[in-house]
C-alpha cells in the first residue's frame, strides 16, 4: 500500500511542479502553513487555542482572553521556528544535530529557557506509550547515530520515508524534557521540503491515529507510521493542485 501512495505522491508532484506559482499565491500558502502548521502541532499536545485565536496570535497579535501566557507563546515559538526550518530547508547540507538541537531552541525559548535546545538530563515517560526511553547519558550518541544514519540513508529510501524515519527516530530517543513531538514534525517537514515535497500536516482530528501508528513503530513495525506520513504527503499535493486548478483527482487515502 505504501508503495502505491509513494507512486501517487511522485507522479501528482511532478505534476504539481509544472504549475509555476506567482509571488502573491506563494506567500499566501506559506501563510496558512504557518497558521495551520502552528495550529495542529500545538494542539496535539494539549494547546487550547482554536485555529482562529491562533490565527489571531500570528497575524494579529492579540492575546485570547482566558488562555494562559505559555500557549500564546507556544503559538509565536512554533512560527518562529517553522520559519526558521524553511530557511534550513533552502539550504542543500546535510542533516546535523545543530539543525534539531535549534529548532528545539526556538520552540522552547521563554517557555522552559533551561530546557531549550537541552538534551534532557533526566528519565521520562509518556503516558500511554509502551516505550521505555533511553537513559539520558545515552541521547547525545543516540542523536548523533540517528543523524548520520539519515543521512546515509539519504541516498538509499526514498524521501518521504526517509521523513517519516526521522520523525519516528527523534520521538523514540525522546531527547528532550518537552517539545520532543513538535520538534520531529519540523524535522520530517524540513527533509521533506528540502527535498521538493510539501509539507506533511499531521491534523489534530487524526491524533489518535498519529498515537497509535507511533505505537505500532514503538513494537517494531513501522510501516504503519510511514503510510500515514505518506498519506498526510499525498494529502498536501492534491490540496496544492487544487489551489493551482488542477483539479482532476479525486480525494483518497491521504484525504
Amino acid at each position: 500500500m505504501t508503495a502505491d501512495l509513494l507512486h501517487e505522491v511522485d507522479t501528482l508532484n511532478a505534476r504539481l511542479k509544472a504549475y509555476p506559482l506567482p509571488a502573491s499565491l506563494r506567500a499566501s500558502i506559506e501563510a496558512d502553513w504557518e497558521v495551520s502548521q502552528t495550529y495542529n502541532s500545538n494542539a496535539i499536545e494539549g494547546n487550547t487555542l482554536s485555529l482562529a485565536e491562533t490565527k489571531a496570535v500570528l497575524l494579529d497579535g492579540v492575546t485570547v482572553s482566558g488562555h494562559p501566557l505559555r500557549e500564546h507563546l507556544e503559538a509565536v515559538n512554533h512560527r518562529e521556528a517553522w520559519r526558521l526550518m524553511r530557511r534550513m530547508a533552502a539550504q542543500p547540507a546535510p542533516l546535523s544535530e545543530d539543525d534539531v538541537l535549534a529548532l528545539h531552541r526556538t520552540i522552547l525559548t521563554g517557555i522552559q529557557s533551561d530546557d531549550a535546545g537541552v538534551y534532557r538530563r533526566d528519565r521520562v515517560r509518556v503516558v500511554g506509550s509502551s516505550r521505555i526511553f533511553p537513559n539520558p547519558l545515552k541521547v547525545p550518541d543516540l542523536m548523533g547515530e540517528l543523524i548520520a544514519d539519515l543521512n546515509t540513508q539519504a541516498s538509499e529510501v526514498h524521501p518521504v520515508i526517509l521523513a517519516a524515519r526521522a520523525h519516528y527516530g527523534l520521538v523514540a530517543v525522546h531527547p528532550f524534557i518537552d517539545g520532543n513531538g513538535r520538534t520531529a514534525r519540523l524535522l520530517m517537514n524540513l527533509l521533506l521540503i528540502r527535498a521538493g515535497y510539501p509539507p506533511a500536516l499531521i491534523p489534530v482530528t487524526g491524533r489518535a491515529e498519529y498515537y497509535a501508528a507511533l505505537e505500532e513503530a514503538n513494537g517494531g513495525n513501522l510501516a504503519p507510521f510511514e503510510a500515514l506520513v505518506t498519506g498526510r504527503v499525498l494529502a498536501s499535493v492534491r490540496d496544492l493542485l487544487a489551489v493551482v486548478g488542477d483539479g482532476e483527482e479525486e480525494s483518497g487515502p491521504g484525504s
